[in-house]
């Protein structure tokens, strides 16, 4: 027998307070218990794999190197915010205490983080929004065939060098590293040379295995290099670059290392959370002029009197209780 919506409604409970919400919160977590999530674990400082996301010295030199051709291309690819965040990344701080604070209530099973009184999400089309990057079109998905080819690192990287000394420096394992590939940048942009295409190609390589798929120290896998490549053909990738963010919070919440994109996370928390400076909203905040979502598409004209996420939540004990 159909039930009505109204005898539905008549179940559940209206929202009374705080105490009562974090009671059924309490009873969600029970019941969708994930055996060794971090959450159960409340002496956890950090995320594991917080320290794969250090500074790297040799991005923003190399990038302003670039020649405008190889940068037109860049923007061809629709990477021009990766591009903005890739030239501010060392200026970018993580609150550490704040992303594993939000950790803490990601789901694996529901992909969601699950709040005292609701359920959130990072859907797509935001993330493509924040990080500027080519939109999918509603149906486009049935309209596209995909053809899955064994993924060879040295043929990719043979547009940009056929050098086997190089190309053994670029590689090892079933991984790619950036620096190597970063130090061919440098070189050619010195001795001026005008294979724009190839510059452009290897750059992407470095910024989005940085800005988007950071994943070990100075390296990105042979699948996230085949992915980024893909850019150049017209390829869309947020779907890409969304799934390894939720692969990387599953993994941290199981105790595994984190990794993903900490720019779109901490992008997607700066619009939904609400940071204030201070009790006193007069008070001139400049902390955010450094975060990403100051740089989005371009660079924005913020107010000094603006979020920020340092001055009134500090430690990891806080910022639990303050989400």
């Amino acid at each position: 027998m159909k039930r009505s919506y109204s005898a539905f409604a008549e179940d559940i409970p209206p929202y009374s307070d705080p105490k009562a919400a974090r009671e059924m919160y309490a009873d969600l977590k029970q019941l969708s218990a994930i055996p060794g999530h971090i959450y159960t674990c409340p002496g956890l400082q950090i995320l594991p794999g917080q320290h794969r996301f250090s500074k790297v010295p040799w991005m923003v030199p190399m990038l302003e190197l670039l020649p405008p051709s190889s940068i037109g291309h860049l923007k061809e690819w629709g990477l021009s915010t990766v591009f903005v965040l890739a030239k501010n990344y060392n200026k970018l701080v993580h609150v550490w205490e704040s992303v594993t604070a939000m950790a803490e209530l990601w789901h694996p099973q529901t992909n969601s983080f699950i709040f005292p009184e609701f359920e959130a999400m990072i859907i797509l089309e935001e993330l493509e929004i924040m990080l500027g990057l080519p939109r999918y079109q509603r149906g486009e998905e049935s309209a596209t065939s995909y053809t899955v080819e064994q993924i060879n690192s040295w043929s990719i990287l043979a547009y940009i060098t056929t050098k086997k000394n190089d190309l053994y420096s670029m590689t090892s394992g079933m991984h790619v590293h950036l620096l190597p590939i970063a130090q061919w940048i440098t070189s050619q942009c010195k001795r001026k040379t005008t294979n724009y295409t190839a510059i452009a190609k290897a750059a992407a390589i470095c910024i989005c295995g940085v800005i988007l798929f950071p994943e070990s120290d100075g390296a990105i896998s042979f699948g996230n290099l085949s992915i980024i490549d893909s850019i150049s053909e017209g390829m869309k990738i947020g779907q890409a670059v969304l799934g390894f963010l939720y692969a990387g919070l599953t993994s941290a919440v199981l105790w595994g290392p984190f990794y993903g994109s900490v720019i779109a996370l901490e992008l997607w928390m700066g619009m939904h959370i609400q940071f204030r400076t201070a009790e006193d909203l007069t008070t001139e905040c400049k902390t955010m002029l450094n975060h990403p979502l100051a740089y989005v598409g371009r660079r924005l004209h913020m107010s000094t009197r603006t979020w920020c996420k340092t001055v009134q939540v500090k430690g990891i004990q806080a910022w639990r209780k303050y989400l």
